[in-house]
């Protein structure tokens, strides 16, 4: 696999990632370099630990995963995007809403972004493993940076629109599996 297709293959696995970044982001509507790398990392470490694990644990594991994978990852998406579409129409504090520097938030999105990277497995481990997670954090830093900034300019009820991101790519992951794309 040469060097270009391993950069491709990251920055297609960074997307979820990508989306997932703008949209905490514009649900903080305040950005600082801890907060960026906190969202950043924990985002990127997942992307990368995921293609690793799928890698040693072999094709074995992959066989068994691949037929829940989707489904878990759905599952993840579908209850945080849901949890932030109610905490929308709730009267509450703003601070008291999904709050996306929260670990177990974190962890949450991490693992639901990154469950397709178990399925990589290839030689070259260590340069695909470190490509996946710098691309990925790459992308996830600019995107919580705009998220931040899209939040800031535009008032709407960008928690409730986050939610629906979050549903769109859990089922944009489950149709993809399910029709084998």
């Amino acid at each position: 696999m040469s060097f270009l297709e391993i950069l491709l293959l990251a920055v297609g696995l960074s997307m979820d990632s990508l989306a997932v970044s703008v949209t905490s982001g514009a649900v903080m509507k305040e950005c600082s370099v801890r907060r960026v790398v906190k969202i950043a990392f924990v985002l990127a470490f997942f992307q990368a630990m995921f293609t690793l694990v799928g890698y040693l644990l072999g094709f074995s594991f992959l066989k068994l995963i691949e037929t829940i994978d989707h489904w878990i990852a759905f599952g993840l998406l579908l209850y945080l995007g849901g949890r932030m579409i109610w905490e929308s129409r709730q009267e509450k504090e703003e601070d008291k809403k999904m709050n996306p520097l929260c670990l177990k938030t974190l962890c949450g999105l991490g693992i639901a972004t990154s469950i397709d990277a178990l399925a990589i497995m290839q030689t070259s481990l260590s340069v695909i493993t470190w490509t996946i997670g710098i691309v990925t954090f790459l992308f996830s830093s600019f995107g919580v940076c705009f998220g931040v900034k899209l939040g800031n300019k535009v008032d709407l009820k960008l928690d409730l629109i986050g939610g629906v991101i979050l549903i769109g790519i859990g089922v944009k992951i489950l149709i993809e599996h399910l029709l084998g794309f």
